[in-house]
């Protein structure tokens, strides 16, 4: 029995273990043997990644890339005029709300004072041309006049607007329309509108005097309101339709007094090779 238990303990304790060893040494080496560690593996396997995934990486690159040029190609073509106008008018009338209910169909009636100048555009199809109107939003408070005064150079539209409901801004509007003229184009297409217009309860301004002061003063005349969208659409298309009438009165003048000075070109000119009247007068090979 001794014998037996002897014989059991070599085959328990000494042959599982020796084969344990050479199993693991044979299946699974140990990181000695092993010819990588698992940061380099890990390192070597994120660079195949990369290296897989750089060329589809480099081509949406390439193509986003050429989607951006062909983009901003396609925002220098997409408008035949750049017209820019400026809105003026003392401060409070609802200048920035007739600016965003044009650009953008909106209205805030919380709303702050403009600081300095702002501007958006919007494009529009007038006569079958496409124009992109740049409208400037100029402070109106007397603190920002010098500022604002510049923004007036190259504009070739304005709106002088004043508040129906304040009798101070409609008379201060001759003032605003005299420093518009002084620093803009004399040939500036001017609208004066009476904004607020659904605050006609509270009106103290009529409508017959702003008509009659823009007749006066040779300008176009429109009651609007920015929180009913009354009349906006309309003011601005009538305001562009006049300016596009300008230009092109202007180029169509330019083109006909070109022509009259010089041949039309692409239609070329016809020289006579054979023309030899003046080979009398030549005298550089005779004898």
């Amino acid at each position: 029995m001794k014998h037996h238990t002897v014989i059991k303990e070599n085959i328990y304790n000494t042959k599982p273990q020796r084969r344990f060893k050479n199993s693991n040494r044979r299946v699974f080496p140990s990181r000695e043997v092993s010819s990588l560690s698992r940061s380099e593996e890990g390192e070597t396997r994120f660079s195949l990644l990369i290296r897989n995934l750089l060329p589809e990486y480099k081509k949406a690159f390439v193509s986003l890339v050429d989607r951006r040029r062909i983009m901003a190609h396609r925002v220098e073509q997409d408008y035949d005029y750049l017209f820019k106008i400026v809105l003026i008018g003392d401060s409070g009338v609802g200048k920035s709300n007739i600016l965003s209910r044009f650009t953008r169909n909106e209205f805030c009636l919380e709303s702050k004072s403009t600081i300095g100048v702002e501007f958006a555009t919007r494009t529009l199809q007038v006569e079958g041309k496409t124009v992109k109107a740049q409208i400037w939003d100029t402070a109106g408070q007397e603190r920002y006049r010098a500022i604002t005064s510049a923004y007036y150079r190259g504009a070739v539209g304005a709106f002088l607007v004043y508040d129906i409901t304040k009798r101070q801004t409609f008379d201060n509007a001759l003032r605003w329309l005299r420093e518009l003229r002084d620093h803009a184009d004399s040939n500036i297409v001017i609208m004066m509108a009476g904004n607020k217009s659904d605050l006609n309860h509270l009106r103290s301004v009529a409508e017959e005097d702003g008509r009659s002061l823009a007749e006066t003063e040779g300008l176009s005349f429109l009651e609007t309101s920015a929180l009913e969208s009354t009349n906006v659409e309309k003011s601005f298309q009538t305001v562009l339709t006049e300016i596009y009438k300008i230009i092109s009165k202007k180029a169509l003048a330019a083109q006909e007094a070109a022509g009259a000075n010089s041949a039309i070109p692409g239609q070329g000119t016809t020289i006579n090779v054979d023309d030899t009247s003046g080979a009398a007068n030549r005298g550089c090979c005779s004898t």
